[in-house]
C-alpha cells in the first residue's frame, strides 16, 4: 500500500432491504432502521452493501434517508445506498460546494445513471412490511436489541441459542432491567438529541414539535440538544427552536460529537439512563456504567417531557 498508494480490497456482496407499504404516522426513520436492524442483527450485513429499496425510501426526504445509511455499520455492512433522485438533486443543488451550470447539468446526468438497473440480482433480499414498524427502541447494548414502545423486556430463557442467551442476560444485568418489565414504565434521567445520525434540521424540528409548550420531567438531571453543523445550528436558530429547547430545560450546544461518545464534561453518570438518538449503545458508550436507549429525535424529546420512555403518539396524537 505504501509502495503503490492503493489500498485492495475485494467487492463487496450486495444486500437489498425493501420495505413494502406505508409507514404509520408517528414512525421515523430511525424507527425503521432500528426496526430493521433489530430483524437482521447487527452481523447480518456483514460484508454487504446495503441497498434499500421501495415506496418508503423513494418518499424519504435526504435528512431521513442519511439517517438510515448512517447507521447500516450498525448491522455489520460495508456502507448504505438509496438510489438517487430528484429529491436528492433538489436538496444538493445551490449549497455550498454543489457544482453549478454545465458542471451541475453533466453531475446529475452522471448520479442519475448510478440506480440499480431493474431486476438486478442481489446476494441477499430482506422484505419488511412496513404496517409492521412501530416507535422503536432498544432496551439492551448492541443496536440489534430493539423492542417497539409498547413492547416489553424480554426474558433470556425465551432464546435457544445458547450465546444470544448468556448476551441477553448480560445485557439485562448492565442495564438494570428485569425479564416482563414494560418499556413505557422505565425512567430515564438523562436525555440527548443530536450525533451524526439525527441532528439536522429535520430531527430538531421534530423534537421541537413535541417539545413546544412543554417542559422537562423533574426526574430528568440533565438534556442536551446539539446540532449536527454550523449551518444545522444558525437555521434552527433562525426558526427559533433553539428557545423552544431552552424553554423546556434543554442546554441548546455547539455543534459537536458530545454525548454521543462521552466527550469531555457530557457523559451519562453511572447506573442513570439516557434517551439517545446516537446510533450506538454498547456498554460505557456514554460513560461508565451509562445506560443507553436508542430512539428518535421525536421519541428522546417524549422521554424528556414524561421521564420515562415514552410513545410519542401520545403527546402528538
Amino acid at each position: 500500500m505504501l509502495a503503490t498508494q492503493t489500498l485492495l480490497l475485494p467487492a463487496s456482496k450486495t444486500m437489498e432491504v425493501r420495505v413494502e407499504g406505508q409507514l404509520g404516522p408517528g414512525i421515523t426513520s430511525k424507527d425503521l432502521i432500528l426496526h430493521i436492524i433489530g430483524v437482521v442483527g447487527t452481523a447480518g450485513g456483514t460484508g454487504y452493501v446495503i441497498e434499500y429499496r421501495g415506496d418508503v425510501f423513494e418518499q424519504m426526504s435526504v435528512e431521513s434517508r442519511l439517517t438510515v445509511c448512517n447507521m447500516s455499520i450498525e448491522a455489520g455492512a460495508r456502507a448504505g445506498v438509496i438510489a438517487p433522485d430528484d429529491i436528492v438533486f433538489d436538496y444538493l443543488k445551490g449549497r455550498p460546494y454543489a457544482p453549478t451550470g454545465q458542471a451541475w447539468d453533466d453531475a446529475v446526468k452522471w448520479w442519475r445513471s448510478l440506480a440499480t438497473d431493474p431486476g438486478a440480482p442481489f446476494d441477499k433480499s430482506v422484505v419488511i412490511d412496513a404496517a409492521d414498524v412501530e416507535p422503536t427502541i432498544t432496551w439492551g447494548t448492541s443496536p440489534e436489541d430493539t423492542s417497539p414502545i409498547g413492547g416489553s423486556v424480554p426474558d433470556p430463557a425465551s432464546y435457544t441459542d445458547a450465546s444470544k442467551r448468556s448476551a441477553v442476560e448480560r445485557s439485562l444485568n448492565y442495564m438494570g432491567l428485569t425479564p416482563g418489565q414494560k418499556l413505557s414504565e422505565v425512567p430515564v434521567e438523562n436525555i440527548f438529541i443530536g450525533s451524526c445520525t439525527n441532528s439536522r434540521i429535520e430531527d430538531l424540528r421534530s423534537a421541537a414539535q413535541v417539545l413546544r409548550g412543554r417542559t422537562k420531567a423533574d426526574g430528568v438531571k440533565w438534556a442536551i440538544a446539539v446540532p449536527g453543523s454550523g449551518l444545522v445550528k444558525q437555521q434552527a436558530e433562525a426558526e427559533g427552536l433553539d428557545k423552544i429547547f431552552t424553554d423546556a430545560g434543554f442546554e441548546w450546544r455547539e455543534p459537536g460529537c458530545s454525548a454521543c461518545l462521552a466527550m469531555n464534561p457530557d457523559k451519562v453518570p453511572a447506573g442513570e439512563r439516557c434517551a439517545s438518538t446516537s446510533n450506538r449503545n454498547f456498554v460505557g458508550r456514554q460513560g461508565p456504567g451509562a445506560r443507553t436507549h436508542l430512539m428518535s429525535p421525536a421519541m428522546a424529546a417524549a422521554a424528556a417531557v414524561t421521564g420515562r420512555l415514552a410513545d410519542v403518539r401520545e403527546l402528538t396524537s
